[in-house]
């Protein structure tokens, strides 16, 4: 019993532990995923804890199960305009992108680490898939607010990328010890059955589940336990039926996700939880399982790796899967650079080890680094490089806080807070001011909020910077109804990224070149503006896609539910601000 209770009080302490130094990473920018694999390590056999972990089967087990878990929580938390901005670009790299990975770094690390060709795809089909948790956890933790193509691009492809990397490593693990059994045409089939099983058995499930959620009464906290546990049993079967359990649980999540539920909101909240212990757990595992002396060994080899696969391999992968999409040079400069690697190559390095795969261990501990330089490289300076890439948006105007409150099991009230901004639009206004626009005519007033206390409103009442408002208000007006709310310093940002002037998205480009005495060159003055940006970019613009005409910068500020474009921003050149 003894023994019981201690190993609980080194699971909960390990995981205290990681959680409070979450603090000091966030003031040294450093990633949280990197001080959990790092108390793992302290924790270890040369670390000051001293504990001997060496079973790769559990450590395996735990790998899958948390990214089961995290894959599920991403999936939720995938928006269905994710699929309508990139979808195609974000298939052809979790394809095509994966292969052209591995067959470049396959070829270099077969004349780098002096191994047989098979061993050297081998350890890139490790490494060469970007990992859905360090994204998903690095990305939405960040401090810069990316434009939609590459936020939706980076998730798509870290969410849909791992069965082609599976299926990599299970068929030179099948080459190198079943060679006979190897063919093409049993690789052809593995990848079919992984991929078709893994759209189908998702797609239903997700289904499914979501029906389930809006039909079944349950209380509040049964509802995440019951997503949980079904993504849980259809990772575990689709994987049984020889599909990609982890296809299937991401799709089952974004169907889940975006059904519009009384239980979606009790879901999030408790799978936020889920996933964050499933994050923790998994790279404290993994940190107990390594021994830092023999990463040493390697360390050389993993750095060469790793900056082949960062400066070489992986910009090549990207810039030769996206060429054919509308893609800017910087866009696709910053996600070649966020090829971040965690669990999952960790994960893969395990199986060779657990079958017999000669030289598994030089595989492991050259993947297990190159995953720590990712991690401290490229996670920790993603944001700065997204600011240097210029592929950032200005912060934009928000809800503080968003609850749905259910009258019936099909109708809903959105309850939205706002903070008064200094020198906004509120600060020294009414509260029903605020609603009198007919875009915001439905809002209603709930409370308002002066220093934690509810202020008593009448005919006289005036908000001051600081009070917290709480509006009735249809979802999808809470971002344009913020804008009321923001400080002058927040709307000089946005003016000085969009412009100072607000454009119709119908306007053609002859009459704006009329009333700026702009010179068009080649550009078709009949057509509009929305249709120079489709031409430009694509049938899905993105919010900060721009374009110049002659010295004026035109650039895509609003998109509705539907990604239509709403409004343009105008942006006059330095020679105009001057005179």
């Amino acid at each position: 019993m003894d023994g019981v209770n201690f190993l609980f009080l080194i699971t909960a302490l390990l995981l205290f532990v990681s959680v409070v130094a979450t603090r000091v990473s966030a003031k040294l920018g450093m990633p949280l995923l990197l001080v959990f694999l790092a108390v793992g390590m302290l924790a270890g056999e040369e670390g000051i804890g001293g504990i001997n972990f060496d079973n790769y089967v559990a450590a395996n087990t735990i790998g899958q199960l948390a990214l089961a878990v995290i894959l599920l929580d991403g999936g939720l938390r995938t928006n269905l305009s994710s699929f309508r901005i990139a979808l195609k670009p974000s298939a052809v790299l979790a394809s095509y992108g994966v292969i052209a990975t591995v067959l470049l770094l396959g070829a270099f690390a077969t004349l780098f680490l002096g191994v047989d060709w098979k061993h050297g795809l081998l350890m890139a089909a490790i490494v060469g898939s970007t990992d859905a948790g360090a994204v998903f956890s690095l990305l939405r933790n960040s401090d810069v607010r990316l434009n939609s193509r590459v936020m939706a691009t980076l998730e798509l492809e870290s969410g849909c990328n791992d069965p082609m990397a599976i299926l990599m490593v299970s068929a030179l693990i099948m080459m190198i010890l079943q060679p006979a059994e190897a063919g093409p045409l049993a690789i052809s089939f593995m990848l079919v059955k992984q991929l078709g099983l893994g759209l189908i058995l998702g797609w239903i499930a997700g289904k499914v589940l979501a029906r389930m959620l809006a039909k079944i009464r349950l209380a509040d906290g049964l509802y995440a336990l019951l997503i949980a546990s079904g993504g849980l049993m259809l990772f575990a079967s689709t994987n049984l039926l020889g599909g990609s359990g982890f296809l299937a649980v991401y799709l089952a999540g974004v169907f889940i996700g975006n059904s519009h539920t009384r239980a979606i909101e009790h879901v999030f909240n408790v799978m936020d939880g889920l996933a964050w212990l499933a994050q923790a757990s998994m790279f404290l595992v993994l940190g107990l399982l390594v021994t830092p002396s023999r990463l040493l060994d390697h360390g050389i080899d993993a750095i060469v790796i790793a900056v082949f696969l960062t400066l070489v391999a992986r910009p090549i992968a990207v810039w030769s899967s996206l060429k054919f999409f509308r893609y800017t040079k910087r866009e696709t400069a910053y996600i070649s650079w966020v090829g971040l690697r965690g669990a999952v190559p960790i994960t893969l390095a395990i199986m060779p080890l657990t079958m017999g795969v000669p030289q598994s261990e030089l595989l492991f501990e050259v993947a297990f680094a190159v995953v720590i330089l990712s991690l401290m490289i490229q996670g920790s300076t993603i944001s700065v490089v997204a600011r240097l890439l210029k592929v950032v948006l200005p912060p934009r105007p928000e809800p503080l806080f968003h609850r749905e409150i259910w009258l019936s099991d099909a109708l809903a009230v959105s309850l939205q807070s706002f903070k008064v901004g200094e020198n906004s639009d509120a600060e020294n206004s009414h509260p029903d001011v605020m609603t009198r626009d007919p875009e915001f005519n439905e809002g209603r007033l709930f409370a308002l909020i002066r220093h934690g206390e509810t202020v008593q409103v009448d005919m006289q009442t005036k908000m001051t910077a600081g009070d917290i408002a709480w509006y009735v208000l249809p979802e999808n007006k809470g971002n344009a109804f913020a804008e009321q709310f923001s400080a002058r310093s927040d709307t000089a940002s946005e003016q000085q990224f969009y412009g100072e002037f607000i454009l119709n998205p119908d306007i053609q480009v002859g009459d704006l070149a009329q009333a700026y005495g702009l010179h068009l060159n080649d550009v078709a003055a009949d057509q509009t503006l929305v249709e120079l940006f489709i031409k430009q970019f694509g049938s899905v613009p993105v919010s900060g896609d721009r374009i110049q005409l002659d010295g004026f910068e035109v650039t895509v500020k609003e998109l509705d539910e539907l990604s239509q474009i709403k409004t343009f921003g105008l942006k006059m050149p330095n020679r105009h601000a001057a005179v």
